[in-house]
């Protein structure tokens, strides 16, 4: 039981002699009342984990000599220097890959991380901002970008252990993570780079840091809420209580999700009303905190983001965002409680510098993400679990995944091997069938139905496999953003694997553009490249059922 997953309901011998239209209902109905069914010793681990991070960022604040450490914390909990260390030991931790995209609710088991074991290995495959570019432009890391990422930690480091945070030891920060960036765009986005690089940026204008930090944690949560004014976040709710640690001592809630479980596993009235209060409060109180200036207002304003925060992480989401959320809290009681008296839009118009960075980056960067998804990731355009994600469905035909172990340099074998060192047979595969319930079960899943059938004449003749598993495994991060489990991700994987036609096919599936109603989609093939495009409607998703039609195109076997 502590690290055994919770079994699905069926015999896994009978599921896997249904056709796909068939084992997708069963598996969704799972999930539908045990979530991923991971075991509570995956609960224990991100516990220990966020444990972790909090205790070392202590250990980091008392390098300075005015600060003891846990003895008189309630002391200088609320310094600049302790909020400074908070986001650069949150920025170290992430791109070291022990925070987002780490262990079992992101697909990760043996070894729970990836990170710095891949980018620190030259000959693993990463993403460069333009392909092809002198020095950075390769598809295989080299020395060069193993040096550059080793300074950039070793920098960091120094920096967490340095007496003070001066603008002058920031400015390594600032000049080496968009260069990273330039030669990995993974380094970047897994760095959180939309929220901890500005934090660092705005620090170096000592005068006016908190008012700019202040707008900055405004933004994360204003545009994240503006994310989830769509038709998608609803169901993001279902599957999230769906698969709560919480809930599980109350699997009755879990069904009250849904429309009308078994039968229909549309999100419910209850998952609508969630939904949308959920985005009231994230719309709303921000604000309030941005315009008072302390008292029982604020107190009142904080305690509801913190219980918001709470939800969240107590509910352990896929993706497992658990430390943001813990900085998020500690930065809003910092910024907005212990210096309640910091005007952020005085303070601002008295930096003008540092209102342009904070206008560009997270005011112009996330509105055109959110208008041009395909231009910007979802990371960038603060479109948090809001459901509206881009993703990619890799079909590798037979056994022909195991091409990955032979042509990459990496650090994990694929997601089945790595299973395969813990659980049988039929747990392997219930395990995995999990993630594809993940994906069906949100609305934009829905689109595979209609785009599944002109991928592949057999889809039993495949293994599916979700982006998010195969760039777990080729580059070492993953965090829901289907921008690095693309077109160029596949060709990178091509260049090395050499997949014959039809061997790999790949299904991309883009962001619906605020205030339009449609996404688009590509299937490619590996060997060929890009065989087709379209888009589909949401309007037409949201007829759908999370599973194929059972009288359709995908529900006849073949193979």
């Amino acid at each position: 039981m502590f690290i055994k997953p919770v079994p699905p309901p069926y015999d896994m011998e009978h599921w896997r002699q249904q056709p796909f239209a068939r084992r997708m209902q069963m598996v969704c109905r799972s999930w539908a009342v045990q979530g991923y069914g991971a075991p509570l010793g995956v609960y224990l681990f991100y516990v220990l984990k966020i444990a972790f991070y909090v205790w070392a960022w202590v250990m980091f604040c008392a390098m300075s000599p005015q600060i003891e450490g846990w003895s008189d914390i309630g002391q200088w909990w609320g310094t600049p220097t302790a909020l400074q260390k908070a986001v650069l030991w949150s920025m170290a931790f992430e791109v070291l890959g022990l925070g987002c995209g780490s262990g079992p609710l992101t697909g990760r088991y043996m070894p729970p991380f990836g990170g710095a074991l891949y980018f620190l290995r030259p000959g693993t495959t990463k993403m460069p901002f333009w392909p092809g570019i002198p020095v950075f432009g390769g598809q295989r890391r080299t020395w060069l970008d193993v040096l550059l990422y080793a300074v950039h930690l070793g920098w960091l480091g120094y920096v967490l252990m340095a007496p003070e945070v001066t603008p002058g030891l920031l400015a390594p920060v600032v000049i080496l993570l968009p260069l990273l960036g330039l030669t990995d765009k993974t380094l970047f986005l897994a760095s959180r780079a939309e929220h901890y690089y500005t934090a660092v940026l705005v620090f170096c204008f000592a005068g006016s840091a908190f008012a700019g930090a202040k707008l900055v944690w405004v933004a994360v949560w204003m545009w994240a809420a503006t994310s989830k004014l769509n038709q998608h976040f609803p169901s993001v709710v279902g599957v999230m209580i769906s698969n709560s640690p919480v809930t599980a001592f109350v699997p009755w809630v879990r069904k009250w999700m849904f429309v009308d479980y078994p039968n229909n596993l549309r999100p419910s009235k209850l998952a609508h009303t969630m939904a949308h209060m959920g985005t009231a409060v994230e719309l709303t109180f921000p604000l309030v905190l941005l315009f008072s200036a302390g008292g029982e207002v604020t107190m009142v304003a904080l305690c509801v983001m913190l219980g918001f925060h709470v939800f969240i992480t107590s509910n352990a989401p896929m993706g497992v965002p658990l430390e943001w959320n813990v900085i998020m809290v500690y930065g809003a009681f910092v910024l907005f409680g212990h210096h309640a008296q910091v005007d952020a839009i005085a303070g601002a118009l008295q930096a003008p510098a540092m209102l342009v960075v904070v206008v560009v980056l997270v005011g112009l960067v996330p509105l055109v993400g959110n208008f041009v998804p395909s231009r910007v990731s979802f990371l960038c355009s603060m479109r948090y679990y809001a459901g509206n994600w881009p993703y990619s469905v890799w079909l590798f035909k037979g056994d022909s995944s195991a091409k990955l172990d032979k042509g990459l340099v990496k650090v994990a074998p694929r997601v089945q091997d790595q299973l395969r060192i813990l659980y049988d047979e039929d747990t392997i595969t219930a395990a995995i069938s999990k993630v594809m319930a993940f994906r069906a079960m949100h609305l934009h899943g829905r689109a595979l139905q209609l785009i599944l059938p002109k991928a592949v004449d057999d889809i039993d003749a495949y293994e599916y496999l979700d982006g998010e598993l195969v760039a777990g495994v080729v580059l070492g991060w993953n965090f829901g953003d289907g921008h690095l489990h693309n077109l160029q991700m596949l060709r990178a994987v091509q260049a090395q694997c050499g997949f014959e036609p039809g061997e790999l096919r790949c299904i991309f599936v883009e962001s619906q553009p605020m205030l339009k109603p449609q996404m688009a989609w590509t299937i490619a093939d590996a060997a060929d490249g890009v065989l087709e495009q379209g888009v589909v409607q949401v309007a037409d998703l949201r007829k759908l059922d999370p599973w194929p039609a059972l009288d359709g195109p995908l529900a006849v076997r073949k193979s």
